[in-house]
């Protein structure tokens, strides 16, 4: 018995260290990991009226079924040949904001201004956009837009 006691007070007093080691991370690597996600955000959200290649060139940074996701919100907003029917450009404002991290899965808020024109008219609005990405490299699972006009949402707070 009092082997087995040595033996746990041992392993605690080893693992205890490491276990104490959970110091947050530093800016310099929360912008390290979020920097990926946040420019594959701003490809996906900058394309031009018309421009189909543009358009898909963001798909690699998406996963199979969030590239999906981020096609069905476009519903009604692209031609027969796909392409969208009006031009979109987006602003981060700052760094990217991490609400979860771990299991090879991040969670991410990136506030900014979205701008959409067609034809003769132009909107800007303050956005807030939810990401959640995972896998290696980091691929964009949930793509969310909300807008912040008199929004009381918690994103927009």
């Amino acid at each position: 018995m009092r082997v087995h006691v040595m033996v746990l007070v041992a392993a605690v007093l080893v693992a205890g260290p490491a276990l104490a080691q959970t110091t947050p991370m530093s800016a310099t690597d929360q912008a390290a990991i979020v920097a990926p996600v946040q420019k594959a955000v701003v490809r996906a959200l900058n394309f031009d009226r018309g421009d189909v290649e543009r358009l898909k060139g963001a798909k690699d940074d998406f996963t199979p079924e969030g590239w999906r996701e981020f096609m069905k919100r476009l519903d009604g907003w692209l031609d027969d040949k796909g392409a969208p029917t009006f031009s979109s450009s987006f602003v981060p404002s700052g760094d990217a904001t991490i609400l979860g991290q771990g299991d090879g899965a991040l969670h991410v808020v990136i506030r900014g201004t979205l701008k959409h024109s067609q034809n003769a008219s132009t909107t800007t609005y303050p956005i807030v956009i939810e990401v959640r990405a995972g896998g290696t490299p980091l691929k964009i699972e949930h793509l969310e837009q909300t807008v912040c006009i008199g929004a009381k949402t918690t994103p927009c707070q």
